[in-house]
């Protein structure tokens, strides 16, 4: 759960209402679990160690694979008890971590990543234009989780030298007779 007990009711409404939007935006590439206002739908782990992110994002493959976790904040949750209590923990669960926060709160959500060693994949920064909201992304780390290994295919073997080619024998132009 997180640090802020009592979220304003105007930005609880528009946090849940990014959620919403957020999975039906990621669902071609995702098959995005929500965890909208307190409910606790799509947990990462078991028992009392499970986290909530406000999306889990899992692989449209066959095994249905966690591939990362989104978690959206508002004016009110970027702040340095926030990034403590759950930046931390998702930062450390070896997926992809985006973080979703308002245009205007970009440098305090980077900065408190700095300072917390917390390592985030892509920061993105969203704000309203009416009904819509725009999204931009403002950071990609260079690091990228380790991704699980293929089995490892049996190394190829060389192909046998080919033979040089033996020169051409060249032909010996007869000639012509001369006509007296």
């Amino acid at each position: 759960m997180s640090p802020i007990l009592v979220r304003p009711v105007r930005e609880q409404l528009e946090h849940d209402r990014l959620i919403r939007l957020l999975q039906v935006k990621l669902k071609r590439k995702f098959d995005p679990g929500i965890n909208p206002g307190n409910e606790q739908n799509t947990p990462i782990g078991v028992g009392p160690q499970a986290v909530f992110p406000d999306l889990v994002l899992y692989s449209v493959e066959r095994g249905r694979r966690v591939e990362g976790v989104i978690e959206v904040e508002t004016g009110e949750s970027v702040n340095h008890l926030e990034a403590l209590a759950q930046w931390t923990h998702l930062a450390k669960l070896r997926l992809q971590f985006h973080l979703y926060v308002p245009a205007g709160m970009v440098d305090v959500a980077r900065r408190l990543c700095e300072d917390n060693q917390i390592s985030v994949n892509e920061i993105w920064s969203y704000h309203s234009l009416g009904d819509q909201v725009r999204f931009a992304l403002v950071h990609r780390s260079r690091e990228l989780p380790p991704k699980p290994q293929k089995k490892a295919s049996p190394p190829a073997k060389k192909a046998p030298k080919a033979a040089k080619p033996k020169p051409k024998a060249k032909s010996k132009a007869k000639p012509k007779s001369k006509k007296k």
